[in-house]
């Protein structure tokens, strides 16, 4: 069956939308601007357009987002169409044109307020002010315009159901927390541990080295754990420069080195790009240089460090070092769903108005929102954790978790919170 869908204009922008709801749910579908080609196919088929010869078919009225150009601010409220809350584009209900914006992340486009580290804030975005920041969005809005056809051409379109998967995934900013540290870095650590009087640091320390104490962030048998059981687990590595912000073992030591290729035996190994970078291409490009050497095989997974994201240079960049996948995107202080989708999609660059390469994974959490910024206990993290995977399982995609070599050991201020992992992994 294919489904045929008339437009004034065939547009990238509108291309891209109807590919993210029809392509992965094997829906075919053929886009024309001919009236008559549209008149003369057969069922089922939609007219995306206000023209009056379509009044006798299934129309539906569009806004003008996607045919234009540009980014421009329009007039973005909430409305309701089919029985599903969505926008309205300049006072036109339009679920085409609201995928796309919320999909294309054309608000933190235009929404030059960000935090300290230059990322858009979610407690400022479009989505968490629509109250929309825990739901698929994209998939209610997919499923209700799919619905639609089929009613009015009094059809079933079969759609396939999305899978749900859940995807393990670990970043390691800082590889130990005592150990491998040489030379000034191991001293002035030891400095500040004397100088706040720390004794439970400095005997910890002590006892590390001395061999006589695990290292409280060498959790790597425990992400192989997850490895074992049958997750497709994801590690993210950083090797920058040390900085300011990016504070790993030298990546030229022999021990560190071996360690990340004995990692990349049971999970995916993909670069955690500096702080560094997200100014640099060039450094972003040695950064990757530098991973593929050590693992002696090309990598192109990416999850930026900080989650710190501009858009469209951080996505672009990553494009045009050979990057072909990142795990980024997500906002540092809110949890759920930034673009309204869980499974993966191919990125839209609005500077440039053409679809990139680049394919993005969404993730559903990262550790620090819930015990950091949202300062949540372990039992309400778990209600939150529950919650979003709820709405994977029901619309499908991948529920994407970020967590850390160091917090998944219940060590420090992450004690008890190996339980909020371990219901994340829950099959139930």
């Amino acid at each position: 069956m294919m489904l045929t869908i008339y437009a004034d204009q065939i547009t990238r922008r509108l291309t891209y939308t109807l590919s993210v709801i029809f392509d992965d749910r094997n829906i075919n579908f053929r886009l024309v601007n001919d009236v008559k080609s549209f008149k003369d196919a057969p069922l089922p088929k939609l007219a995306y357009s206000e023209d009056s010869i379509f009044d006798e078919d299934a129309t539906l009225y569009p806004s003008m987002i996607l045919f234009e150009e540009e980014l421009i601010h329009h007039i973005v409220e909430k409305s309701n169409w089919n029985g599903e809350e969505l926008l309205s584009i300049d006072g036109v209900s339009d679920v085409l044109g609201s995928i796309f914006y919320v999909i294309s992340l054309y608000d933190d486009f235009l929404n030059e307020e960000t935090d300290e580290h230059d990322r858009n804030i979610g407690s400022k975005s479009l989505m968490f002010k629509m109250k929309w920041l825990n739901k698929l969005v994209v998939e209610r809005w997919s499923e209700s315009f799919i619905s639609y056809i089929e009613t009015q051409n009094a059809c079933s379109l079969s759609a396939a159901k999305i899978p749900f998967k859940v995807i393990p995934t670990f970043d390691i900013d800082n590889v130990y927390a005592y150990r491998l540290k040489k030379g000034w870095r191991k001293y002035m650590s030891i400095a500040k541990d004397l100088l706040k009087y720390n004794k439970d640091r400095l005997k910890e320390r002590k006892e590390v080295l001395a061999g006589l104490k695990k290292d409280p962030y060498d959790t790597y048998e425990i992400i192989e754990g997850i490895a074992n059981r049958g997750f497709i687990v994801k590690v993210f590595w950083l090797l920058g420069e040390y900085g300011t912000f990016d504070r790993n073992v030298d990546y030229d030591n022999e021990e560190h080195r071996r360690l990340i290729s004995e990692v990349n035996e049971f999970a995916d190994v993909g670069l955690h790009p500096s702080y560094q970078s997200n100014k640099s291409r060039v450094v972003l490009r040695d950064e990757k240089l530098r991973i593929e050497e050590i693992l002696e095989k090309d990598v192109a997974n990416t999850r930026q460090h900080f989650l710190k994201v501009k858009l469209p240079y951080t996505f672009a960049d990553l494009e045009k070092v050979g990057f072909t996948d990142d795990y980024s995107l997500g906002y540092a202080d809110q949890i759920g769903f930034r673009a309204g989708i869980a499974r993966p999609f191919v990125f839209y660059n609005l500077k440039e108005n053409r679809p990139s390469k680049l394919k993005l994974h969404p993730i559903s959490y990262m550790d620090g929102t819930l015990n950091e910024y949202m300062e949540l206990n372990i039992d309400d993290a778990i209600k939150m954790v529950k919650m979003l995977k709820s709405e994977v399982r029901t619309y499908g995609g991948n529920f994407v978790a970020l967590w850390h070599n160091e917090t998944i050991g219940d060590y420090g201020k992450w004690k008890g919170w190996s339980r909020v992992l371990e219901e994340t992994l829950n099959k139930d």
